[in-house]
């Protein structure tokens, strides 16, 4: 059923259930956040999201507060411009800075955008700094600069209700919170998987891609390329971002918008992109030869060889003598010839792939 509210003097109608800011995004009426990810369970934490509603005494966070009808809101007078200038000025106070690489993470740039959005001098409210960095924690993946930090716990919410980890958790409070794991020990002996959303979700960079890092400095005048892609390490179908300059992969982002998995990836999905570009890749075909040594060999010479080697497999024992199998390290594209080469080539269905799990 239908409802209608005023939303800044246009009247809109929302469904049952759907929160203020669900209703205003959805009618491009832009509302900032910082603790809020559409994945996850509303947390009412930052406080930016706040509008006056007609009849409230305060106002309200907008994640949190589900629409009815006849509600009129106000998303943007200018009381509610100053609270959050105001508050963003005391966020950005603690951090150790704001202007982090787009190879940290998916959302990285969020609180930096919205300083620029609200012209907010970042020196006005100078004091204590929030946040230690877990400097120690050598795991391949995963930076733990807490330096950023805000508090939004957007990565322990993700690790929670996307991942069911609960790898990572809050302690103490104020100046003193810190996001941790288990025993305050390293990412590598708690339950974490290493799927890498705490990363994409993070705000601020907190949390952010070390394998991508390495390429920071190739990035520093331009934002790297992004091909759409699917994941081809198993049979699920994520959609992917390859981001990549002068040719060479340099780090990967989830597809938000990815039917399959709406910003989730594995471990492997993630991070496992190095054996593109690796120096012992090989690049040039090998033949043995009679010495039984491999030796290097044009593609025509090859392919000859390789073709020939199928004829008198499938002349002496055979088409079910032929069995193929596809990598998951390979383009679907590439899957998709190798069945169609078993499958028209030999009439048959001996065609496997380790991805289809």
């Amino acid at each position: 059923m239908k409802h209608n509210m005023e939303i800044d003097g246009i009247e809109v109608t929302f469904s049952e259930g759907e929160t203020i800011l669900e209703v205003a995004q959805r009618h491009q009426k832009e509302i900032p956040t910082l603790c809020y990810d559409p994945r996850l369970e509303p947390f009412g934490g930052c406080r930016l999201c706040i509008v006056e509603l007609e009849g409230a005494r305060n106002p309200v966070a907008s994640c949190t507060t589900q629409a009815t009808d006849g509600m009129v809101v106000r998303t943007a007078t200018d009381t509610i411009e100053a609270y959050r200038k105001t508050l963003l000025e005391m966020v950005v106070s603690e951090n150790r800075e704001v202007d982090v690489s787009p190879l940290r993470g998916y959302a990285a740039g969020e609180l930096a955008d919205l300083r620029d959005k609200y012209a907010v001098n970042s020196t006005r409210m100078a004091g204590a700094k929030s946040g230690t960095n877990k400097t120690e924690d050598d795991n391949p993946f995963i930076l733990r600069d807490y330096e950023l930090c805000i508090s939004c716990y957007r990565c322990v919410r993700v690790c929670a209700e996307q991942e069911g980890d609960h790898a990572i958790n809050v302690m103490n409070r104020g100046f003193h919170t810190q996001i941790t794991t288990e025993f305050d020990g390293l990412l590598k002996d708690s339950a974490c998987t290493f799927c890498g959303q705490c990363i994409q979700t993070c705000p601020t960079g907190a949390l952010a891609d070390k394998k991508a890092l390495r390429a920071v400095d190739e990035v520093a005048d331009a934002m790297p390329d992004k091909t759409r892609t699917i994941c081809p390490y198993c049979g699920v179908g994520c959609s992917v971002d390859i981001l990549t300059k002068n040719e060479k992969i340099i780090g990967i982002h989830p597809a938000m918008d990815g039917p399959a998995n709406q910003g989730a990836l594995c471990v492997k999905g993630q991070f496992a992109y190095d054996f593109v570009q690796h120096p012992d890749r090989l690049k040039t075909p090998l033949i043995r030869g009679e010495d039984g040594e491999l030796h290097e060999a044009t593609w025509e010479d090859a392919l000859d060889k390789v073709a020939e080697g199928f004829r008198k497999v499938n002349a002496k024992h055979g088409r079910h003598s032929i069995y193929g199998i596809a990598s998951g390290r390979a383009p679907s594209e590439a899957a998709y010839l190798m069945q169609k080469f078993i499958r028209v080539g030999f009439g048959s269905n001996y065609i496997d792939n380790c991805s289809r799990a």
